[in-house]
């Protein structure tokens, strides 16, 4: 496939004649909801086998298929040219589709924000998974987990082939609770008692892993919890079931901060089947506007995780949202609204301002100013950004990547992940 920019003048149909494709499709599978007003800046994910290079100045068939990793011959062959010495400036090329790595594709659903929408969220999406993380059963202090209201949800992952992750969390009174943490980690009955009760629902409900997200530790959990992480493994092993964790994006051993500390990339590589890696949140609702995950933030993450895991047990964490931030930002005042990929399209449109784009972070992001005033800026995600992550998972040969959260519309993510890999399902029919 292929993503195409809008620019000043541009419409659907004049896309749609650039690609050789109907204006219904365009609008279809990119789930346009103003097909009269598009946004400059705005990506377009175009439905087609490969893609088309328009010849620059100074260009060959060489150099072009050089870009492309296609041989010259079979661009020459595909484009029936016959004078390869002679193509033009503007001259269309296309560039078949290449080989697609197979990779595991997670993604996490949250209960509390999706509801009963849940089972229809993943039905729309399953087909591009390989896991579905279910957010969360929250740990309490006797040992007992929060219920969840998740058997439809399991029962649609099912539907897709999709392997269904029972989420385990220290998560209490809607924030991660350290002092939560050290009451579990420190009393190995209680560690006991709150595996009994997750196998108990794992096996109830057709869970078939156990994924560990404890965070703001501190240092002093560090050691506590690789030990319950170990204990979990020998119970979970029994059963057959897989076992995974969610660590914070480090980039260094000694990195300092309650969030990163209690968090050790070696040791949980050599106790879990595999690792989500969660780069994104560096801009975040209570911090100061940037992208949420910027790709050269993102590499550094991974290429020290590289360092410390192995390959197959890397999972690289991708956002499915952005936030809007009302301006001047100010620490401790009012907190960014998150919204979706698709929302922040709308909000362009709205307030009449283009798309810019960041070629540092590789995000998208716009300023406007609201009916009272206040001026604003969103950083989000979009086609471009995606398949800079795509191309990141691809270049270091990891294991896959995951998704937080769904529930927010983003149909061009879906339409990129079809073009650039296979999807590996570990649940069988």
């Amino acid at each position: 496939m292929q993503i195409h920019v809008v620019k000043p003048g541009d419409t659907l149909w004049r896309i749609s004649q650039l690609y050789n494709v109907s204006t219904d499709q365009l609008i279809q599978t990119n789930k346009i909801q103003n097909p009269s007003q598009l946004v400059v800046g705005q990506t377009i994910v175009i439905p087609i086998l490969g893609r088309y290079h328009w010849v620059a100045p100074g260009e060959t068939i060489y150099t072009i298929s050089r870009r492309y990793n296609v041989p010259s011959n079979e661009l020459i062959r595909i484009n029936r040219i016959s004078d390869p010495q002679m193509i033009p400036v503007g001259f269309r090329l296309y560039i078949p589709q290449q080989a697609r790595p197979s990779v595991d594709v997670n993604a996490y659903i949250d209960i509390r924000m999706s509801g009963a929408q849940s089972p229809q969220i993943v039905d729309d999406v399953g087909e591009h998974l390989t896991y579905l993380a279910i957010f969360s059963y929250a740990v309490n202090r006797n040992g007992t987990l929060t219920p969840v209201d998740d058997q439809s949800t399991i029962n649609a992952a099912y539907r897709d082939r999709v392997t269904p992750l029972m989420v385990l969390t220290n998560f209490e009174e809607g924030t991660f609770s350290r002092e939560l943490a050290t009451s579990v980690l420190t009393n190995p009955s209680l560690q006991d008692k709150i595996l009994d009760e997750a196998i108990r629902i794992m096996e109830e409900k057709g869970y078939l892993g156990l994924d560990f997200d404890f965070e703001y530790l501190g240092r002093e959990n560090r050691e506590r919890y690789h030990s319950f992480l170990r204990k979990a493994r020998a119970r979970l092993k029994e059963k057959g079931y897989l076992l995974t964790s969610a660590l914070a994006p480090k980039i260094r051993d000694d990195q300092k901060g309650i969030l990163y500390e209690g968090h050790d990339y070696r040791a949980q590589g050599e106790i879990v089947d595999f690792i989500f890696f969660m780069t994104y949140e560096w801009g975040w609702s209570g911090g100061p506007p940037m992208a949420v995950s910027p790709i050269n933030e993102v590499r550094k993450v991974m290429e020290y995780a590289i360092s410390r895991v192995p390959k197959n047990k890397i999972m690289m964490g991708i956002p499915l949202y952005g936030y809007d931030w009302t301006l001047p930002y100010v620490p401790g005042g009012q907190w960014a609204k998150s919204i979706s990929p698709q929302e922040a399209i709308k909000l362009a449109l709205r307030y009449n301002q283009s798309i810019q784009y960041d070629p540092v972070s590789q995000a998208p992001y716009f300023y406007y100013t609201d009916e009272n005033g206040a001026r604003h800026v969103v950083w989000f995600e979009d086609a471009r950004s995606i398949q800079a992550k795509f191309d990141l998972v691809k270049e270091l040969g990891i294991r896959g990547f995951f998704y937080w959260v769904l529930g927010g519309e983003f149909p061009q993510n879906w339409l990129l992940i079809q073009d650039n890999f296979l999807v590996n399902k570990r649940v069988t029919t």
